[in-house]
């Protein structure tokens, strides 16, 4: 006879947080966000731990090169999706940590033998009025000038005039040494009045360039999540058919952490995947694993080897495996269960693994709610494909801005790596929609918002860290009738609109 749970599962909806004792020391200004991104023995710290508990979902439609600079800089981590060729997505690791935290390679280069036309020309692409003038045309030649909007006067010059002849060469330039940190090279900057400062190598060639208005936006953002070069961190997905190749790869590109990237984590497949890492790279390469929804499955990815375990199976916003295949769980229960098998493999083994929820978030506060119920960490698909930093087109759909959105079981996403068995193609069937949502505008200010939110509510419950909100948190279930008190009732809006995570 099949086994079948005594209890109902439960999503994030049927839950509510019982306020605690909040002390003076409770405020939002006091919280901690930080939390482990990758297992750790008793006594030891993560080797890679996030400064906010959010990762964006391993999507084409969410995470590329550009969310994951937006979302490093906020203190979270992007995983780049693996839906692509090995050479695609190594090339979007790479750009990624080309972003050297204000240290910013070239895109405006030219040679000297260039013309006046040709810098017009680059600026009208690429929107810089900076052009670093190398001995290739490339951003890591040798170094021979720089020209700006002050070199040259287009009404008193001709089209042909030679870059060489009107650059400022580098013999009369400010360069820093590849050595140098970011507060020296904007002291540099500052002490020189300069905009721009080429950072260049022994031999000349250049590295870097740190620009002056990038100074500002660096103290913008506090929470940068920067590996020890001072680049921004990524994560990237992979599967389970061509790991051994695009592991390389990707690692060769920098990738600081990589993610198997499968609808149903309790099989075989990812135990290979994961044996495969750990004979080639040792625990020198970090990767997470999933996904699971409960104990036994979470303990077989644990023991298989795994840097951190998603949760979740068929609650995400454009997932039908439920509906396809009748597989999966309420994502609150799975939470919690996997959660309490996690603190019982600590106890047992004094190897702490994180966990990461995926999927079920509707609102900001179900993030709290799975961090209260045990997660380490969240991943988003939904609420980052609404920023201005996704990769999808942003359109006008009867007068309201959408941007589009595709699940990786879609058929548009092309996806079979994900689910192929091994079965006839012929027979494949998708799990996941294409759909829109509704354009949100820029990541930084959302985000702010929904951590404002996660924060605030920690101090409800007298939590000043997301360890002792898991610690302290109690849970109540609701009822249906509780949810629509819960909200707005018996009233007329005057207006509609709300800071919180879109219906």
């Amino acid at each position: 006879m099949a086994f079948i749970y005594d209890e109902p599962a439960h999503t994030f909806s049927e839950y509510l947080l019982v306020p605690g004792y909040s002390s003076s020391e409770c405020i939002p200004a006091n919280v901690s966000l930080k939390t482990p991104l990758v297992k750790f023995k008793k006594g030891e710290k993560p080797a890679l731990s996030l400064n906010i508990p959010l990762v964006s979902a391993i999507m084409q439609s969410v995470s590329d090169d550009g969310m994951a600079v937006a979302l490093s800089r906020e203190g979270g981590l992007s995983f780049i999706y693996g839906s692509q060729s090995v050479e695609s997505e190594a090339a979007m690791v790479a750009r990624v940590k080309s972003y050297k935290a204000g240290f910013v390679v070239s895109d405006s280069n030219l040679r000297p033998d260039s013309t006046l036309a040709d810098v017009l020309a680059l600026k009208e692409k690429t929107g810089h009025s900076t052009v670093a003038v190398t001995s290739d045309g490339s951003g890591h030649g040798h170094l021979e000038g720089i020209v700006t909007s002050r070199d040259y006067r287009v009404s008193r010059m001709h089209m042909t005039d030679l870059v060489k002849d009107f650059m400022t060469p580098v013999s009369e330039m400010v360069v820093g040494d590849a050595d140098i940190t970011l507060k020296e090279a904007n002291d540099v900057i500052w002490d020189n009045k300069l905009n721009t400062l080429p950072i260049i190598d022994k031999d000349g060639n250049l590295l870097y360039m740190v620009f002056r208005k990038d100074y500002q936006t660096h103290k913008q953002y506090p929470l940068e999540l920067l590996d020890g070069q001072k680049r921004h961190m990524v994560g990237a997905g992979i599967n389970t058919r061509d790991y051994e190749q695009r592991v390389p790869a990707l690692v060769e590109a920098g990738a600081d952490v990589l993610c198997i990237d499968s609808s149903e984590g309790f099989s075989e497949w990812q135990a290979r995947t994961l044996k495969w890492i750990r004979d080639k790279y040792g625990d020198k390469v970090k990767v997470g694993a999933g996904n699971v929804v409960d104990k036994e499955g979470f303990r077989f990815l644990a023991e298989a080897g795994a840097d951190f375990i998603k949760i979740g199976i068929g609650g995400g916003s454009i997932c039908i495996t439920r509906e396809q295949k009748g597989i999966g769980r309420g994502q609150a229960t799975a939470v919690i269960e996997v959660a309490k098998a996690r603190d019982e493999y600590f106890e047992e083994t004094g190897i702490y693994v994180p966990i990461c929820s995926d999927g079920g978030i509707v609102y900001d506060y179900h993030m709290t709610l799975a961090l209260a119920m045990g997660a380490d960490f969240i991943m988003l698909g939904r609420y980052f494909a609404r920023f201005d930093e996704s990769p999808t087109k942003r359109v006008n759909i009867n007068g309201t801005y959408m941007k589009e959105y595709w699940g990786e079981g879609s058929a548009r996403a092309r996806n079979w790596q994900r689910y192929d068995l091994g079965g006839d193609k012929k027979l494949s069937f998708v799990e996941g929609v294409d759909s829109y949502v509704p354009y949100a505008g820029p990541l930084k200010e959302n985000v702010g918002v929904t951590l404002a939110k996660i924060s605030s509510t920690m101090c409800n419950c007298g939590a000043l860290t997301i360890p002792e909100l898991q610690k302290k948190a109690k849970l109540t279930l609701v009822s249906a009738t509780s949810l629509v008190e819960g909200g707005a009732h018996d009233v007329v809006l005057k207006d509609s609109t709300s800071n919180n995570y879109p219906k």
